[in-house]
């Protein structure tokens, strides 16, 4: 999983970005960072494409948030209905393991609401109403955390203009200081895994509509024809990829289920990576989620690596270089599965 899913992450921003360099700048003079538009809004969702239009921003290229959060858009939109495609195809062809008719869906699946009896406690209170609400204490915790992500990218830009970290990676840190505090202090207990999760999930839904009305319609018809290519072949080659290498490195385990979810998450997403798993595999049977949450314990350094230092690289002129670390680190990730027996095996 984590070999599938780490290589699928790198290609997806070398294809964009070479992309980009090689054909999209040289027919319609895009610029050379045209090209990671694509994987900042697939692979990374409107909260990455957030952070990469932000420090291309300080940068001075504006456009470069329109871009990304209309990639951002369309692949989310891709990721659902293109998903649902997926599942209808696999299960007439018999790729499923545990749905055999998309007409098997519960109601809750089709409609997204849920019935009195499959109803879940949004989280416990840890504080009396009295002095604080409970959602409050939750909110001031994250409010804190981003705010301290905040305060360090601006240290940084004014000790090094010409390192321009995102909030985004920057809070990521300090949530993992704060998250050690707390455990170190003996007041993890007081905050609510539940209720910071549907918290994450409330901002997560209010970025998209926020992303989706930031986008400069302008900014999208100068670019259209460079955009369209740009966007649809990478719904092609990442289509391609889940299809393809899944079948090689989980043949005989579940690999439709896990090719789906990962569809999900390279397009949308994960939480439609999720929603969708959980239509073809709505107990979980397959492990994916399971799998992928020792993966991400790699995959998430990179991914921050990624997001931190795509920008600083185009900017000074290191673009090539730095897609060619990410296609090269792809190719020795597959080496690596090659050599270890993950690819071709048999059960």
């Amino acid at each position: 999983m984590w070999a599938y899913s780490q290589t699928g992450m790198l290609w997806q921003w070398a294809f964009g970005g070479l992309l980009g360099i090689w054909l999209l700048d040289g027919l319609w003079q895009t610029g050379t960072a045209f090209g990671i538009a694509m994987p900042s809004g697939f692979c990374g969702g409107h909260g990455t494409a957030a952070a990469i239009g932000e420090a291309f921003a300080r940068f001075g290229n504006a456009d470069m948030l329109t871009l990304a959060m209309t990639a951002a858009t369309v692949g989310i939109v891709a990721s659902v209905f293109i998903g649902l495609t997926l599942i209808k195809w696999g299960t007439r062809r018999g790729h499923s393991s545990f749905l055999t008719d998309f007409s098997q869906l519960p109601p809750e699946l089709r409609t997204g609401l849920l019935p009195p009896e499959k109803r879940e406690s949004l989280g416990d209170a840890s504080c009396s109403s009295i002095s604080m609400d409970p959602l409050t204490l939750h909110f001031a915790f994250i409010a804190l955390i981003a705010l301290g992500g905040y305060g360090i990218s601006q240290l940084v830009a004014i000790g090094l203009p010409q390192l321009q970290l995102p909030v985004f990676s920057c809070a990521f840190v300090v949530g993992i200081l704060a998250k050690w505090v707390c455990t170190r202090s003996k007041t993890i207990g007081y905050l609510s895994p539940t209720a910071i999760g549907h918290l994450s999930g409330t901002f997560t839904d209010l970025l998209v509509a926020f992303g989706i009305s930031a986008i400069r319609l302008e900014v999208v018809l100068h670019y259209w024809q460079p955009l369209a290519v740009l966007l649809l072949s990478g719904l092609a080659v990442t289509l391609l990829y889940v299809l393809v290498v899944s079948r090689l490195l989980f043949k005989g385990e579940y690999w439709f289920e896990k090719a789906l979810f990962t569809w999900g998450w390279y397009t949308g997403t994960m939480a439609m990576g999720i929603a969708l798993l959980r239509v073809v595999d709505p107990q979980m049977r397959s492990r994916c989620l399971d799998d992928y949450a020792l993966a991400y314990l790699i995959i998430a350094p990179v991914e921050i690596a990624l997001i931190t230092f795509a920008p600083v690289a185009f900017v000074n002129g290191y673009g090539l270089l730095f897609l060619s670390a990410a296609l090269g680190l792809g190719l020795l990730l597959m080496t690596l599965a090659y050599v270890k027996g993950w690819i071709f095996r048999t059960k």
